[in-house]
């Protein structure tokens, strides 16, 4: 009798077992050979999600080797290093240690650590926000860069419009003057509108325009007790010129033994160098300061020269 009921127990077991797993029975994975060449369509519904047979496939036929170059699998962290410390050393340090800057090296710090604390989730968000205030500090330098940019042209304008002013460049070139002017406000009007391209290309017109332009050549004032720094020979007949005779009048040494000091300034413009004789009317002959005097101009035979003493 007992085995009787062992035996019925075990069918029911065996048969019960079955049609259970048959009633929750799993489907299986849907997998789809696609033709690269014919358009895709959609897989049919199955355990795996529509687009896991793509993956499956790409990474069955992936071969490392065949790439132009080799893969290299980094930690986001290692992204963030590397947006953080991307700095010129050439930026000046008040505009490359910015805010933005800083905060993004303490992310990165944070980053670092928890990514070897062993909590990556924790690290792939510190390390996403180093990445954007890096990319924030990037903008920043290059939005402080172009003032600087922009300034230094408006000053160099500036610098050279004052100059053109107080030369008097300004009165001999009016127009110019005028249209640099011009630009110079314009070029202030498109830095307050934060146009700064505008701003330094209407700054370097101001400096093109005002290159060329020259100062006025300064006047000596006249001094009526100079004597005659120059005197142009004239011909024998009318005034005996000569060396010595020169030498010896009193708007020039009154002695005319001197006549050696007329010579040696004048040697390498005679016809004949070496003869202090040969004078000719017309010859423009430099007289040389000998007491420290005043000499100036050429000698006008129409003043009155105070004899040197």
């Amino acid at each position: 009798m007992s085995r009787r009921i062992s035996l019925v127990l075990f069918i029911v077991l065996v048969f019960g077992i079955q049609s259970l797993f048959a009633q929750y029975e799993l489907p299986e994975p849907a997998f789809k050979i696609t033709n690269p060449l014919q358009p895709e369509t959609s897989p049919a519904p199955g355990f795996w999600p529509s687009d896991f047979s793509e993956v499956v496939y790409y990474l069955w036929d992936f071969n490392p080797t065949t790439l132009p170059e080799p893969v290299v699998f980094l930690p986001v962290v290692s992204l963030a290093a590397a947006a953080s410390t991307d700095a010129d050393p050439a930026i000046p340090a008040n505009i490359r240690n910015n805010r933005y800057y800083l905060e993004s090296m303490r992310l990165t710090k944070l980053a670092q650590d928890t990514y070897d604390y062993g909590d990556y989730d924790a690290s792939t968000e510190y390390a996403k926000e180093a990445v954007r205030y890096a990319q924030l500090s990037d903008e920043y330098v290059t939005l402080q860069l172009k003032i600087k940019e922009t300034n230094d042209a408006i000053a160099a304008a500036k610098q050279r419009l004052d100059w053109a002013s107080s030369s008097g460049a300004a009165g001999l070139y009016p127009v110019e003057y005028s249209e640099a002017q011009n630009y110079y406000s314009a070029s202030l009007s498109a830095r307050s509108a934060e146009d700064w391209d505008e701003a330094i290309a209407a700054a370097k017109r101001v400096i093109n325009i005002l290159a060329y332009i020259q100062a006025p050549a300064p006047t000596v004032p006249s001094d009526s007790t100079a004597l005659p720094a120059r005197y142009t020979v004239r011909a024998w007949a009318i005034s005996k010129d000569c060396l010595w005779n020169i030498a010896g009048r009193p708007w020039a040494y009154g002695d005319s033994t001197k006549w050696r000091l007329l010579y040696n300034a004048n040697r390498s413009k005679m016809p004949e160098p070496d003869n202090p004789d040969l004078i000719h009317p017309g010859m423009v002959l430099d007289i040389p300061s000998i007491q420290g005097e005043t000499r100036q101009g050429m000698w006008d035979s129409g003043k009155n020269y105070s004899p040197l003493k």
